[in-house]
């Protein structure tokens, strides 16, 4: 190998693992505040300015020839990348958030480039941050050498104490994680520029503090921005988050027919009808959770969620005056396979029908919605409560 080569694989290493040292905790938010691209001495410079330092890293990845650049928590805002990007070397400029708390900018490259040099200074006087990044021009196979995605346990997998760590909590309040479906790349069903994955990340969040309100309930949501969660994930943060609850929110659309109201879904192996075994197929992955095994957990928490499934869609019935037509339903949705955990789909509505569109962006009547599911989830919780003797006989 080449000593040029080794330089530049070098200096990659050092980014990748050690990266700037910052005083920031990890959770620390930072935000987007300019920068640029422009072409120089016969390369490119990239320059950004954030609120304050976070760590960082930086790699090259080919076909096509690209620059990935990784940040723990940066606020994006309303970026302008089109307004970023002054290099006729670049070709463009994507940013984002592609996991919780972790966001990316992506510089598709018109010719091979590779890093010379990148650094993250922080301003002393407010804790601001400008991190430049110097690219100078190459042939492809010196680009292809030193492409290649990082892995680093500390960016790639999630730490085992997070994973691992169950909250104590008081066994009188009621655990209940909220899971707003979809989310960032998949944004879910969509119809007049409203999507299924904003809409019920509006709705978790009020729904969160209705249920906050009422008192007697712990909430958490599986997402709080518009960032992709997997499936098994979902799964995850209601165990790690030692829930009693697990509600799946969704406002599908349906590509044939016409559906109105809200519908609750709880696991089956076999769908109740076409429609249900259409919409699991959807939401599923066909590799997730291929061999779980049905614990006997399930043989007590199945009747749980079904009483749980009845009693919201009682006080969904009693706030808003409508459900759909055959409102409690069945199918095999990978996200209510936690065996140990009450858990539900709820399709607020469809996206598909005008009518459950205009009361989906009323915040009036997800008031009156929120509303009714908080009221069936205490008839639930005080239901539960009293047959617990009679589970553990």
């Amino acid at each position: 190998m080449s000593g040029f080569v080794k330089r530049i694989l070098a200096f990659g290493l050092s980014v990748v693992l050690a990266g700037p040292t910052l005083s920031q905790e990890l959770g620390a938010l930072a935000r987007f505040e300019k920068g640029a691209v422009q072409d120089r001495w016969g390369g490119s410079e990239l320059r950004l300015e954030i609120s304050q330092g976070v760590p960082w890293r930086l790699f090259m990845l080919s076909n096509p020839n690209r620059l990935v650049m990784d940040f723990r928590e940066v606020q994006w805002g309303n970026a302008d990348t089109a307004g970023l990007d002054n290099s006729d070397r670049i070709a463009g400029i994507r940013i984002g958030g592609y996991r919780p708390g972790w966001s990316r900018l992506v510089a598709d490259l018109s010719e091979p480039l590779i890093v010379e040099s990148a650094e993250l200074v922080t301003d002393t006087s407010d804790g601001s941050a400008t991190i430049t990044v110097l690219l100078e021009p190459v042939d492809q196979a010196s680009f292809d050498l030193t492409a290649g995605a990082p892995r680093d346990p500390r960016w790639d997998l999630p730490a085992a104490a997070i994973v691992n760590a169950v909250p104590s909590r008081d066994p009188d309040r009621v655990s209940v994680v909220l899971d707003p479906g979809h989310g960032g790349i998949d944004p879910g069903a969509e119809r007049d520029g409203i999507t299924e994955a904003d809409l019920m990340l509006t709705f978790g969040l009020e729904l969160q503090d209705v249920l906050r309100r009422a008192g007697g309930f712990d909430v958490r949501l599986t997402r709080d921005g518009d960032y992709f969660v997997s499936l098994e994930a979902r799964v995850a943060a209601a165990r790690n988050a030692g829930a009693d609850v697990f509600i799946s929110l969704h406002a599908d659309a349906l590509a044939e027919g016409e559906a109105r109201g809200a519908a609750v879904y709880v696991l089956s192996d076999e769908a109740s009808d076409a429609a249900s075994a259409a919409l699991a197929e959807r939401h599923n992955r066909d590799d997730l959770l291929a061999n779980v095994l049905m614990s006997l957990a399930r043989l007590d928490n199945a009747p749980r969620s079904e009483a749980l499934a009845k009693h919201m869609l009682d006080g969904i019935r009693n706030a808003v005056g409508r459900v759909h037509k055959r409102p409690l339903r069945s199918a095999g949705f990978s996200v209510l396979k936690a065996a140990d955990i009450p858990s539900v789909l709820l399709e607020v509505g469809f996206l598909s029908t005008a009518e459950d569109l205009k009361n989906l962006s009323d915040p009036i009547w997800r008031q009156g919605m929120a509303a009714g599911i908080r009221d069936g989830l205490i008839a639930w919780r005080d239901e539960d409560r009293a047959l617990a003797p009679l589970r553990r006989n």
